[in-house]
C-alpha cells in the first residue's frame, strides 16, 4: 500500500483559527487514511500529513479553497507506510516558532532562489551561506560549506546572527531548511536587522532535492524529515536513518546494531540513563503504534 504526504505552509492572515480546525477536522475525518499535524495560528498554515493519494488530493483542494495552500509552498512525496498515527489539526501562536515579533513573513521576506539557479548563488564567495535548522538535523545532512549554527530551538536564530554576523560586512546572506518554511522567516529577521541581501531556497532542500539531479549536487548526507521514514535522499526516496523513541534522535543504520538499541525504546546514547519505568512506558507506546498502525492499513486496505 501507498501513502501520499503532502508538505505545506503559507504565511498569510488567518483569524478564525477555531472554525478552520472545526472545518479541517472534519473534512480530514472523511479522507481515508487521512493523518499527520496541521498547525494553525494567525502567521499561516503549516503541516505534513498522509493518507490514500485520492484522499490526500481532496484534502489539498479543500485547503486550498480555506486558506489558498496552492499559493504557498506544497510538497508531494510517497511512503511504503503509513507516514502518522493520528491527524491533528493544533492551534498555536506561530506556525514556525522564532519568538520575534519583528520577523513577518506576510509583509516581507527575502528573495527567493528556485532550486536550478541555488548552485550558482552559493558559489559566489561574497555569500555566506547558513543553514537554519536544529542541530539534530544538520548532523544527518547538509549543504557543502555552509554554516551550522547548532541551534537547539529555532527561537536562537536571532541571537546567533546578532553575535555572529554583521550587515556590515556580511552583504550577501543565503539560508536554506527542510521545506522553506524557517529560512522564510528567518529572511524576515534577517531584513529587519539590516541585511541588504538575503536569499533562500524556494521549497527547501525538499525542494532541491527533488529537482535537482545527484551528480551535480551541493548536498551531502540526507535530510531529516518529520515522519517515519525519518530522511529522504535525492528523488525524495526513502533514507537510512531511522529514530530513537527515547531520546529522539535519528539514528544511522551501523546505530541500530549497537548492543543498547531497542526499537522504539532506546539507542546507545541514551540507553544508560533512561529508567526501567520510562523503558517500560516506551515499550507500551511501541506497541500500541504498532497495532494502530495495522489496524488503520487493514482497514484501508478492507
Amino acid at each position: 500500500m501507498t501513502y501520499k504526504i503532502a508538505a505545506f505552509y503559507k504565511f498569510t492572515a488567518v483569524e478564525d483559527i477555531k472554525g478552520l480546525r472545526a472545518r479541517l477536522l472534519s473534512f480530514g475525518a472523511q479522507c481515508e487514511g487521512m493523518c499527520g499535524t496541521i498547525l494553525l495560528a494567525p502567521e499561516g498554515v503549516n503541516g505534513t500529513i498522509g493518507a490514500l493519494p485520492e484522499a490526500l488530493d481532496r484534502m489539498i483542494e479543500f485547503l486550498d479553497k480555506e486558506v489558498g495552500i496552492k499559493s504557498g509552498e506544497l510538497k508531494y512525496s510517497f511512503s511504503r507506510d503509513r507516514p502518522f498515527n493520528r491527524f491533528k489539526v493544533r492551534p498555536k501562536k506561530e506556525i514556525i516558532t522564532m519568538k520575534c515579533a519583528e520577523a513577518d513573513p506576510v509583509h516581507r521576506v527575502g528573495t527567493y532562489v528556485a532550486p536550478r539557479d541555488w548552485n550558482g548563488l552559493v558559489a559566489d564567495p561574497d555569500v555566506v551561506l547558513i543553514d537554519t535548522r536544529n542541530i539534530y538535523e544538520t548532523e544527518v545532512g547538509t549543504f557543502e560549506g555552509a554554516l551550522d549554527p547548532r541551534l537547539d530551538t529555532f527561537s536562537e536564530f536571532p541571537a546567533w546572527v546578532e553575535k555572529n554576523l554583521d550587515p556590515g560586512r556580511h552583504k550577501k546572506v543565503a539560508m536554506f531548511c527542510t521545506g522553506g518554511i524557517r529560512c522564510e522567516k528567518a529572511s524576515s529577521y534577517m531584513l529587519t536587522a539590516g541585511f541588504e541581501e538575503v536569499y533562500h531556497l524556494k521549497g527547501g532542500i525538499l525542494g532541491y532535492l527533488e529537482a535537482v539531479p545527484a551528480d551535480n549536487s551541493l548536498w551531502k548526507g540526507e535530510c531529516f524529515v518529520f515522519d517515519r521514514r525519518v530522511s529522504v535522499v535525492h528523488g525524495l526516496e526513502q533514507g537510512g536513518y531511522t529514530i530513537c523513541y527515547g531520546c529522539g534522535e535519528p539514528l544511522a543504520r551501523e546505530e541500530t546494531q549497537h548492543e543498547f538499541y531497542e526499537e522504539g525504546v532506546s539507542c546507545s546514547r541514551c540507553a544508560p540513563s533512561l529508567t526501567a519505568e520510562r523503558q517500560a512506558a516506551l515499550r507500551a507506546r511501541h506497541a500500541h503504534c504498532m497495532q494502530e498502525t495495522g489496524d488503520a492499513e487493514m482497514a484501508a486496505g478492507s
